[in-house]
């Protein structure tokens, strides 16, 4: 079976989608998507995506259905409108769901479609738009053994990296974590630098010690010199959708029990940001304000 024989239909055409439908495009596959606005349908026209008007065309036919959504709860809802035509299908239709959703949710969806023949992936991933765009995300998988094989060629040609780690919600659980990760490390790390120019030592030379010493991580590395340091702030990752992902990673913690007393506050530092939902979440890490500054 060759990329063009293979339909896969995208379901939700914002920063990620919109790359994802176009990189799956640029590799062959014949893709379908879908999205409520119509600039969006037209970009994706444009990335070699044929646009669909109505969620039943991109069910129509694929075999799988990439979804980038959200909520868990707008996942839901569209399984939930589609299951006549997953019942029609005449072969096994694999979801893979990108969104960072919640581990209870994708396992249910996962138990109810594996009962009607199809299977569902939660996949979200990590990179941004600009990976999505290039085919270099990384992608965390939930589910079944059968289905991430099956799901491999279009997994492959998305992600970089796609680790398999564990059953339905899985995938979940690991974002969460990493986003927890991150979130926290966009604080301290702005924070480290805050503390190194108010004693005198230019933030510059700050992060490069951090970068070559045990206080890197990916956002000292990777998003403090492309977006904080040059005042950019425009990683495409919104303040909006990281505070979703810490309080998603808080609910988290309270239903498993887990004491996190760092993440608490960390929770509270970006619930209570009087940045808008719309800024990019890298202004959480902004640090030549005042010292008295608390955000």
């Amino acid at each position: 079976m060759t990329t063009k024989d293979t339909a896969i239909g995208v379901v939700g055409l914002g920063a990620m989608g919109l790359g994802m439908a176009t990189t799956l495009a640029s590799n062959g596959f014949a893709v379908k998507g879908f999205d409520l606005s119509d600039s969006r349908r037209n970009l994706a026209a444009e990335g070699g995506v044929t646009p669909c008007e109505t969620l039943a065309d991109v069910f129509a036919g694929t075999e799988f259905i990439v979804f980038s959504l959200p909520t868990a709860k707008d996942v839901a809802a569209v399984v939930e409108a589609n299951l006549d035509a997953l019942k029609a299908a005449s072969g096994r239709v694999v979801i893979i769901d990108t969104s960072t959703s919640e581990p209870d949710v994708s396992r249910d969806l996962a138990a109810g479609l594996n009962a009607l023949g199809h299977g569902f992936l939660d996949a979200p991933v990590s990179g941004g738009p600009a990976g999505a765009a290039s085919g270099k995300l990384t992608m965390m998988i939930g589910g079944s053994d059968a289905d991430v094989a099956r799901a491999a060629p279009a997994i492959d040609a998305m992600a970089a990296k796609a680790l398999h780690v564990g059953p339905s919600g899985a995938g979940n659980v690991a974002k969460l974590v990493n986003n927890l990760l991150a979130a926290a490390h966009m604080v301290t790390t702005g924070e480290g630098l805050k503390l190194a120019l108010s004693a005198g030592l230019e933030p510059e030379q700050a992060l490069k010690v951090l970068n070559a010493a045990s206080g890197k991580s990916m956002i000292s590395d990777v998003h403090f010199p492309t977006w904080v340091m040059n005042d950019r702030f425009d990683s495409g990752f919104t303040m909006g959708l990281m505070r979703k992902d810490v309080r998603l990673a808080s609910e988290l913690a309270g239903r498993t029990g887990a004491a996190l007393p760092l993440s608490v506050e960390v929770a509270r530092l970006w619930a209570e940001s009087p940045l808008d939902n719309a800024d990019d979440f890298t202004r959480m890490g902004a640090f030549r304000a005042a010292a008295n500054d608390n955000r």
